[in-house]
């Protein structure tokens, strides 16, 4: 049985570990200010919900448990609040998400 809880925990910390590194790739990589966001979003609740999923049953039964848990519920609560909280304040200043219509409004206006 420990072995099967020990084979999850490395597979949730693998997963987890993905999901940051892309996460963090998209941060650097996507074009604007919410591509971006949602790029943290996933980060936040995908990839260290993950972390500490595998955490959790490497931890075994006890305090530490449960103070991963808590930490586990807090971070999918405040990530998701803030990314939204960011997005709205983004809109309400003015910045609007690029679109595909956009983009090739912007290519065709520079052609001949």
């Amino acid at each position: 049985m420990e072995l099967i809880i020990d084979i999850l925990s490395w597979i949730f910390l693998v997963l987890g570990s993905f999901f940051c590194f892309t996460g963090a790739l998209g941060l650097l990589r996507f074009p604007d200010f919410f591509s971006r966001t949602h790029a943290a979003g996933v980060t936040d609740t995908m990839g260290a919900g993950m972390i500490l999923l595998g955490l959790i049953l490497q931890a075994g039964w006890g305090l530490v448990m449960a103070k991963l848990i808590m930490i586990l519920v807090f971070s999918f609560l405040a990530s998701t609040t803030a990314c939204h909280a960011m997005a709205k304040a983004a809109l309400k200043s003015g910045l609007r998400p690029h679109t595909d219509h956009d983009h090739n409004a912007e290519d065709s206006s520079s052609k001949p």
